[in-house]
């Protein structure tokens, strides 16, 4: 019964907002997917409840709830972050974005992969058994780089053997940052953003996967 009455303050109150009858209130809740279980958190937030608690000292629920309080389902993502800062600031700023990304993917806000403008990022790295002047030569090689990443790229910024931006030939971009491991080991990671929808970035998950491994044939293991 209970159940039954909270359902009906849910459909009076999008009444009161839309301006719909009460029939056709309803059947847009019922359309509704039901809520993610609790147990569905860590998987939503993209990251275990170990990991957030270790780092902010509260895991996935007790964030979900206390942002819950403050308001945060009806705030853009500056608005949560910005009051994750003002109410823990001693998690830091990078903790804050986490947290507040974590939680617009738990309330459905923001699905996986998307980032706070509304468009989608696709991530892969991978480490190669040789020095990082190779693995730079090949990116920064023009000729190179295309005959491995299968498409013809501009390089907007680059700092050697730290960071590289391309823009992809649709307009998108890639972001590389890379890791010098030693004398015969280094990796670069991987972000191509302003991605258009999930389906997108999972496709070019896909994608950079396989170019990672054409650079691999390129410049050894």
């Amino acid at each position: 019964m209970t159940t039954h009455k909270d359902f009906k303050k849910r459909v009076r109150a999008r009444m009161q907002k839309t301006g719909e009858s009460y029939a056709a209130a309803r059947a847009q809740l019922v359309a509704e997917p039901p809520p993610p279980t609790v147990d569905e958190y860590a998987d939503l937030a993209g990251m275990s409840d170990q990991a957030v608690r270790a780092k902010t000292g509260m895991d996935w629920l007790a964030w979900a709830t206390a942002l819950d309080g403050l308001g945060a389902k009806e705030m853009d993502h500056a608005a949560i972050a910005a009051a994750v800062g003002e109410h823990w600031p001693a998690i830091g700023a990078w903790w804050a974005q986490t947290v507040t990304v974590g939680y617009e993917r738990i309330r459905g806000l923001r699905a996986l992969g998307q980032v706070s403008g509304g468009d989608f990022a696709a991530s892969k790295s991978k480490t190669y058994k040789v020095s990082m002047v190779t693995l730079w030569a090949a990116f920064h090689d023009e000729a190179v780089r295309e005959r491995w990443m299968g498409a013809a790229t501009v390089v907007r910024t680059a700092t050697e053997g730290r960071s590289m931006r391309l823009t992809w030939p649709d307009g998108t971009v890639v972001a590389l940052w890379f890791t010098d491991k030693g004398p015969s080991k280094a990796a670069v990671a991987v972000q191509h953003t302003k991605l258009e929808s999930a389906a997108r970035r999972e496709a070019e998950k896909e994608a950079w996967g396989e170019r990672l491994r054409a650079l691999a044939a390129e410049v050894g293991p």
